[in-house]
């Protein structure tokens, strides 16, 4: 089914792979997008009707420097900030030629480049955040230090503190633009943010309570009232049951279904206003083969229902 899009000028999908671990301390993430690619992701995309342009990014180790200290609390910041620099450069440049952008992780750190990106070239886009965690820690509120639990701090521009690695990330998010789904592992410092910001979060409690169908058109009511804005979803998979996607680094259990995360993706499409997807977070270095290829397809799937593929 191919449905009518507002702002996309190309049928074609450009599909960027960023592999990267930096912002995590577990090794296998960096291979999500190369087994993405090997279980015929691109050629899926051409099935239902696109073109499609890869980049793979397979130098993105040249970018790791020869020293990267701990700086204000954050583990390997250098590294991490020069990696999705560089990306955020090729996403804007893409997205603002009217492609669908899917990014392919790696580690939800990446996002630092896809929201800087994507948001630079639709700078009234609103952002769906589908994930087990916040991923909202600032500096001074993160336990681990790990990034990929603090690039929403910076990307809407919650850290009061300057950090020297993260200069270039601009603010390009107002929390009135953005909606979780699937929440279900936050720190107390995040629980705080979420309040103080007024965040709007639809926890597994309310998806639950409500059903995913409604949970989607709520979080919508919310961040794009009028159905007027692009829509830019970034797709953890651990927003999904352990029993679903258990290759990934940070599980936990009690997530959404297939058919609730495949929904999502599915009725965000239908709205048209669908420009660019992050899927991340997919390690297929972690648990056996068969929960290694089992993530793998769910990634490749959610894929997919973001570009159209429907069960009729």
């Amino acid at each position: 089914m191919t449905q009518p899009h507002r702002f996309l000028k190309t049928r074609q999908v450009s599909v960027i792979g960023v592999p990267f671990n930096g912002g995590q301390p577990r090794a296998g993430v960096e291979e999500g997008p190369a087994r993405l690619v090997e279980a015929g992701i691109l050629n899926q995309i051409e099935e239902l009707g696109y073109t499609v342009a890869y980049e793979a990014n397979n130098d993105l180790d040249d970018l790791r420097p020869a020293e990267d200290p701990d700086t204000m609390g954050l583990k390997q910041p250098k590294f991490v900030s020069a990696v999705t620099k560089r990306t955020a450069k090729q996403i804007q440049e893409t997205a603002s030629k009217g492609d669908f952008v899917l990014t392919l992780g790696g580690d939800h750190s990446i996002a630092l480049a896809t929201v800087s990106g994507v948001f630079s070239a639709h700078p009234d886009a609103c952002l769906v955040w589908v994930d087990a965690h916040g991923d909202i820690n600032t500096p001074s509120t993160t336990d681990s230090g790990n990034i990929h639990g603090c690039p929403l701090s910076f990307l809407a521009g919650l850290t009061t503190e300057n950090h020297p690695d993260f200069t270039w990330v601009k603010p390009v998010l107002a929390t009135n633009r953005l909606v979780y789904i699937g929440l279900r592992d936050l720190d107390d410092g995040e629980k705080q943010l979420i309040r103080d910001y007024n965040i709007k979060a639809f926890t597994m409690h309310h998806v639950d309570k409500y059903g995913i169908g409604k949970v989607v058109e709520m979080a919508l009511d919310h961040v794009n009232p009028y159905r007027s804005l692009p829509i830019h979803l970034s797709f953890d998979v651990d927003a999904l049951d352990p029993s679903v996607a258990p290759s990934t680094g940070t599980p936990v259990r009690g997530g959404l279904s297939f058919r609730e995360g495949h929904y999502i993706c599915e009725a965000l499409y239908e709205t048209g206003l669908l420009v660019s997807t992050d899927i991340v977070e997919v390690n297929p270095a972690l648990e056996d083969a068969k929960a290694s290829f089992q993530t793998v397809q769910i990634g490749c799937s959610l894929a997919r229902a973001c570009l159209g593929e429907s069960l009729l």
